[in-house]
């Protein structure tokens, strides 16, 4: 038969690969009464990324974050490569990184990590922000600069193919650290957000575990691992002390449901664990499981 003729059976092509899309999320922490708080907001039932679940403020790199004007920043674009500890990325990325997760803490839940930003002049921002003013536009009408300082890079997640949480889409999002500038109040924006709440990591984890809460695997195994702190100072000693750890999780099938590996895991093709917690995650009736149950989280 004519190769070319019109009734060669055809094969379906493969589907297009899924391009990573680079992402920033900030974990803000305080101590409250009865120790380390985390924030999270919930995200609003039609978002296209997790729509309903409670997470970490954050989300995807725009263009204009690498076009921010180099005086708006208190650290170099080398340093700010420097401190990722990514060989893949170039400074002028690792940058946008920063400001994406500086812009995004704002637009979400109000929180503006900037030099000499007194009360007054953050609710004069976050009203010009409301009228749509752009976030490059915006510092440079207030004159500000952006505090990369407070920022402390945690942990970096990519998203494997075949996700437990997230469909046709992938990020490789960097989590960081930092805490609440004094007289600054996090608050959801009832927009992207429709809900927010300061949980104890442990707390959080009993509550998606109670079904009280959604989560997706990148938040609770970072609240499994910051349930080991007593407070704010102890978080940031480990992440001046380590490179952010890098987790690239593995999608498998076990016992008739989908479940997750971690570096460590027997499973995983990176043999040396990264975070504590457990190695693996089971996905059963929507709720994410270590195969040893609840108390499995803390081991």
């Amino acid at each position: 038969m004519n190769p070319s003729s019109p009734h060669t059976p055809s094969s379906t092509p493969p589907a297009p690969p899924i391009v990573i899309r680079p992402a920033a999320t900030v974990i803000l922490l305080r101590d409250g009464p009865g120790g380390l708080e985390v924030f999270m907001v919930k995200r609003h039932s039609q978002s296209d990324v997790l729509g309903g679940a409670y997470v970490f403020p954050g989300g995807k790199v725009d263009a204009a974050d690498a076009l921010i004007d180099p005086a708006q920043l208190d650290q170099s674009p080398q340093r700010l490569h420097q401190q990722l500890c990514e060989s893949d990325i170039d400074a002028g990325t690792a940058v946008a990184i920063h400001v994406a997760a500086i812009r995004e803490a704002f637009e979400e839940c109000g929180v503006l990590l900037a030099h000499d930003l007194t009360p007054k002049d953050a609710k004069a921002v976050a009203a010009a922000a409301a009228q749509g003013t752009p976030f490059n536009a915006l510092l440079a009408q207030f004159a500000l600069r952006l505090d990369t300082r407070q920022l402390r890079p945690w942990s970096r997640w990519i998203t494997p193919e075949r996700s437990l949480a997230i469909v046709g889409k992938r990020f490789d999002t960097r989590f960081f650290i930092t805490t609440v500038p004094p007289g600054q109040h996090a608050r959801h924006d009832a927009h992207e957000a429709v809900d927010s709440v300061w949980l104890r990591p442990r707390e959080a984890v009993e509550q998606y575990w109670a079904g009280a809460i959604g989560m997706a695997p990148p938040q609770v195994m970072s609240l499994v691992h910051l349930a080991g702190h007593a407070d704010v100072a102890s978080v940031l000693r480990e992440a001046d002390a380590r490179p952010p750890c890098v987790v690239r999780p593995h999608i498998f099938e076990a016992g008739g449901c989908r479940a997750t590996a971690y570096p460590g895991d027997e499973l995983h093709p990176e043999r040396e664990r990264v975070m504590p917690g457990p190695l693996r995650l089971l996905l059963r009736d929507g709720r994410l499981e270590p195969p040893g149950g609840f108390d499995a989280f803390w081991r």
